[in-house]
């Protein structure tokens, strides 16, 4: 992979940022614009590519931030330019690349993406969409019915508790919600973006979880010496190296076709599951807990195999095209 000087200062700006602080999402919009990255110029954003949001992604994911960038300035910022429609785009994108938090309502009580249990009467919304991205703190919430997309005001939001306390996800609810309808919605090509995306932050936990592990076996003694050092260990070391670099090739690549988004979903989840499990393999003598690095990194895996759609689900639409 060969990046531009800008996409490494991008890079760089980002992980200084949430190497410093606590709270960093109001200054990776103020001071960096993460939030206006993928909106166009002509509508108060930056301008960039898909590429860029995946540098951000694999920084965010690298640390595990606790940020509604995947949510806000991914999902619906791309679900807003989807509908095509300039009065929407330049009355909402403005607003989300400033930092306002976005969320897309676009799953069901099943874990199906792109299928809530929501229907458009009219101009009211009803029904309950589940695993919403950043749900409980949106500002502009959309709701995916059918094939369209509608910005609804009016709803209930619960945070719903999961295994991955880094990733905000929520339950709401619409009860004869008044909606705006935006317009039609490919919801295919806004599952491949997200998908690129996600796969970029899947590769920046698990290489970010390798470095951890790394540094444990040149700490942890056994034997009187380090248990980095002997051969099996490096062997299994090097194999992960190899895993994460693979799974970072193919993440940059999934823009290129709906094919290869699908391929770096099944391939990144993998990948992240397999440096995760790991690194508890080999943290196993400190008796790590819940809070441990190693198991943050362990729920993050398995939480974000589930997003967009379960590794197997992906898997499927790759298969016709290799038989």
């Amino acid at each position: 992979m060969t990046f531009t000087a800008e996409q490494e200062a991008l890079r760089d700006s980002v992980r200084k940022l949430l190497e410093r602080e606590a709270d960093p999402w109001p200054e990776l919009c103020e001071q960096i614009g993460v939030a206006a990255l993928a909106v166009p110029e002509r509508f108060g954003g930056l301008g960039a590519g898909t590429a860029e949001l995946q540098v951000v992604a694999e920084e965010v994911g690298r640390v595990l931030a606790d940020v509604p960038f995947l949510g806000s300035a991914v999902l619906a910022v791309h679900a807003v330019l989807a509908t095509g429609d300039d009065e929407t785009c330049a009355r909402l994108l403005p607003l989300l690349a400033e930092g306002a938090v976005g969320a897309v309502a676009w799953a069901d009580a099943d874990g199906r993406w792109g299928a809530p249990a929501c229907g458009a009467s009219g101009s009211t919304v009803d029904g309950e969409a589940h695993y919403v991205l950043n749900g409980d703190e949106a500002e502009i919430l959309l709701v995916v019915a059918g094939d369209s997309l509608y910005e609804v005001s009016d709803f209930r939001a619960v945070r719903t508790p999961a295994m991955d306390e880094t990733r905000r996800l929520a339950r709401v609810t619409f009860d004869h919600a008044p909606a705006r309808l935006l317009g039609p919605v490919d919801l295919a090509a806004l599952r491949d973006v997200a998908c690129a995306v996600l796969a970029a932050e899947q590769a920046g936990a698990a290489a970010r979880a390798l470095e951890l592990t790394v540094e444990y076996s040149k700490q942890r003694h056994q034997f009187g010496r380090p248990i980095g050092g002997f051969q099996a260990l490096k062997h299994r070391m090097a194999d992960l190296h190899v895993l994460v670099e693979t799974a970072r090739s193919a993440a940059y690549a999934a823009p290129e076709s709906s094919r290869l988004a699908a391929v770096a979903k099944v391939y990144c989840s993998e990948a992240l599951a397999t440096v995760a499990g790991e690194m508890i393999q080999l943290h196993g003598g400190i008796a790590i807990t819940w809070e441990h690095p190693a198991h943050r990194y362990f729920k993050r895996a398995h939480g974000a195999a589930q997003l967009f759609g379960a590794p197997g689900e992906h898997l499927g639409r790759v298969r016709p095209a290799v038989s």
